[in-house]
C-alpha cells in the first residue's frame, strides 16, 4: 500500500553543512500543521498524517480507494464520463476546456470523483471519492452524476454507499448546471434510503459548499477527519453578513460534533475499522 503515498507536493530541503553535502529534498518535508520537520518516509507510512502533531494533509482520491478498501476488490464504474464546457468558460489565464484537458493528463482522470464499488472487510459496499487536487474536488455535471449512478447501483444491488467528501463545492465554470447537481444526488439517495440500504458519508479537509448542502450531509452516519475545515460558506463572508467575531475553531470538525451536525470524528488509520463495523451493524 505504501506506494499510493508517493505523491508529495511540499517538501522542506535543508541547507547544506557543508558545498559537497546536502540532505536530499525527499528524505525531509515541514509539517503543513505545526511546521515541525518529519521524515517523508514516516509521513508516507503514516497515510500523510504527522507523527507529531496529527495534522492530516490531504489524499488523492486513488489514494483514499487503496487506503480504505480491500486489496484487489476495487472495480471502477464510469470513468468514461468527461466534462463538457457549456458555457465556454474562460477566464484572463486560461479557459475551462484547457484546464480540464491539463488536470486530465497530470491526475489521470477524467473529473473530480471516481466511483464504484468494492469491499472493507469482505462487505460490498458502493464507493464514491472527490479528489480536491481536480478542481478543487469541485461537483459538476459529471461528479454529480457519477454519485447519483452509484447510489441507484447500490440500491439496485442491495449494497451500501460510502462517499469521501473533499470538495469546494458546486463548480461554478458550468453555471447552473453544477447546482442542479445537489437536487439530482438528493433525489438518488432518497431512493438508496427507500431501498433500504445506508449512506456513510466521510468529510474531510475541506468540504466545504453545494458538496456540503447536499450529499456530504444527507447520510445515515457522517464522518469527520481530525481538523477538517466542513461548512458552507467561508468565514469572512459570514462573519460580514452577522457583523461578529467566529470563534477560532469554527467550521472544524471538532466543532461540528459538539454542536451535532456530525456523529463522530474519526482519524485516518481508524477509518477502515469504523466502517466495517458500520456496515456489519446495518447488515
Amino acid at each position: 500500500m505504501k506506494e499510493f503515498f508517493r505523491r508529495t507536493p511540499r517538501y522542506f530541503t535543508s541547507p547544506a553543512k557543508e558545498q559537497d553535502q546536502q540532505i536530499p529534498e525527499y528524505l525531509f518535508r515541514k509539517c503543513t500543521g505545526c511546521g515541525e520537520l518529519i521524515n517523508t518516509k514516516e509521513w508516507e507510512d503514516g497515510a500523510k498524517v504527522c507523527p507529531k502533531c496529527g495534522y492530516h494533509d490531504r489524499l488523492g482520491a486513488s489514494e483514499r480507494v487503496h487506503l480504505l478498501l480491500d486489496p484487489a476488490s476495487w472495480i471502477e464504474y464510469d470513468a468514461e464520463l468527461a466534462p463538457g464546457d457549456p458555457l465556454g468558460f474562460a477566464s484572463p489565464k486560461s479557459t475551462y476546456a484547457d484546464r480540464v484537458a491539463t488536470l486530465q493528463a497530470e491526475l489521470g482522470q477524467n473529473d473530480a470523483a471516481i466511483c464504484g464499488t468494492g469491499k472493507i472487510e469482505d462487505a460490498r459496499l458502493a464507493v464514491c471519492v472527490h479528489d480536491y487536487a481536480f478542481l478543487m474536488g469541485s461537483m459538476g455535471s459529471v461528479v454529480g452524476e457519477k454519485i447519483a449512478r452509484s447510489a441507484e447501483r447500490a440500491a439496485e444491488m442491495q449494497i451500501p454507499l460510502v462517499t469521501v467528501n473533499a470538495s469546494g463545492g458546486a463548480r461554478m465554470h458550468e453555471g447552473i448546471l453544477s447546482l442542479m447537481q445537489m437536487a439530482k444526488v438528493s433525489v438518488a439517495l432518497a431512493r438508496l434510503a427507500q431501498a433500504g440500504q445506508p449512506h456513510i458519508s466521510i468529510m474531510a479537509d475541506p468540504c466545504t459548499g453545494g458538496v456540503t448542502a447536499s450529499h456530504a450531509s444527507s447520510a445515515d452516519v457522517i464522518i469527520a477527519e481530525p481538523g477538517a475545515e466542513i461548512g458552507f460558506a467561508g468565514r469572512r463572508v459570514i462573519e460580514q453578513t452577522i457583523r461578529q467575531k467566529l470563534p477560532a475553531n469554527f467550521q472544524t470538525a471538532e466543532f461540528l460534533l459538539e454542536h451535532g451536525m456530525i456523529d463522530m470524528v474519526t482519524p485516518r488509520a481508524e477509518l477502515r475499522t469504523v466502517i466495517g463495523r458500520l456496515l456489519r451493524l446495518y447488515a
